[in-house]
């Protein structure tokens, strides 16, 4: 059966832009909510794959979105790498030893982790409706490694990109890891039943333009290429958060299938700069959907509009926030799929 989803990334223009949102499995559903709750933990039900498809599969249910999003973590793979990775209650994730003052070297590599995510693809693959794409993911180098130096997120990554700039050959060889590492995991993930994948560089808009095209760019075209070789029909789509003005050489030098635009991007200017029929994704703000009304309404059609001519999946400039009514969701794909 035509998945629009898949077809749009692809270069197809269908009459209604294909939808999913960024966190679409998460804290805003009360569903997931109980699940949580159930486990007891994130790490736990992320990797039980009978809970985690569960998640995958919960806004496909109740709103019938264009794609499933694998409910996963994008570090997986410094967990698969050897870092221990725990998340406090009410904190964010954190990963032992940070790098900062540890060697790579002395980690010990346990790929076995990731096997749970693979059950995981293929659970959903088998579960979800045929006209529904399944997208698999995994961070992008670059904002893998912040967490990976630093142990934890942080406002600005500068104690990472202090070591990337102090010590670049020890960073490129975390880099390298990384970039070896989910060539494997995002292969392992289409395997498994997953038909396209984002790349999240949620810290991209942090760097200068010399070292966004060391640590974005080249390493992101690095996975780009190992993913093609091993899946030569894998679609790719890149999501490098904060870009900015440096979308265009982005675009023309990673290989990627889809560009993610996030809020602050002016999706006419996008429109305009970036090459021609190449899809994008995007961008409504977050908390335009939390707000809802008229500032909601506002924002969808300035979206489709910009992309009319392009072809579009729309989604949020980031992921949708825990407090989003629900309400707000069902007006969002109301207004999108009766435009």
């Amino acid at each position: 059966m035509n998945k629009p989803l898949l077809a749009t990334l692809k270069g197809a223009k269908p009459a209604v832009p294909p939808m999913w949102l960024m966190r679409q499995a998460g804290r805003y559903l009360p569903e997931y909510r109980a699940l949580r709750a159930e486990k007891g933990g994130f790490l736990a039900l992320a990797t039980d794959p009978i809970a985690a498809a569960e998640v995958t599969l919960q806004p496909i249910r109740r709103f019938g979105f264009d794609g499933a999003i694998l409910f996963s973590d994008i570090l997986m793979v410094p967990w698969a790498l050897g870092q221990e990775l725990t998340f406090g209650p009410g904190e964010g994730p954190r990963l032992t030893p940070p790098l900062v003052d540890h060697a790579l070297g002395a980690l010990e590599r346990v790929p076995q982790r990731l096997e749970s995510v693979y059950a995981t693809c293929e659970r959903v693959a088998a579960a979800l409706p045929p006209e529904t794409a399944f997208l698999g993911f995994a961070g992008s180098p670059w904002t893998v490694a912040t967490y990976m130096v630093a142990g934890q997120g942080s406002k600005d990554q500068g104690e990472t990109r202090g070591f990337a700039y102090a010590d670049p050959a020890a960073f490129g060889a975390i880099i390298d890891a990384i970039v070896a590492m989910t060539i494997d995991y995002l292969a392992r993930q289409i395997e498994s039943g997953v038909e396209a994948v984002q790349l999240f560089d949620s810290w991209a808009g942090s760097l200068s333009p010399d070292q966004f095209e060391r640590w974005v760019i080249a390493p992101n075209a690095a996975i780009v290429a190992g993913l093609r070789a091993r899946c030569p029909n894998a679609v790719i789509i890149g999501f490098p958060k904060g870009a900015g003005g440096k979308l265009p050489a982005y675009a023309r030098d990673t290989g990627v299938d889809a560009i993610g635009l996030d809020e602050t991007v002016d999706p006419a200017w996008a429109d305009a700069v970036l090459p021609q029929g190449l899809p994008v994704q995007g961008n409504l703000d977050p908390l335009a959907l939390l707000a809802g009304g008229a500032a909601l309404d506002a924002g969808i059609d300035r979206v489709l509009s910009a992309f009319r001519h392009r072809p579009h999946v729309f989604n949020l400039g980031h992921g949708i926030g825990q407090f989003t009514p629900i309400a707000h969701v069902e007006h969002l794909i109301q207004r999108v799929r009766n435009a």
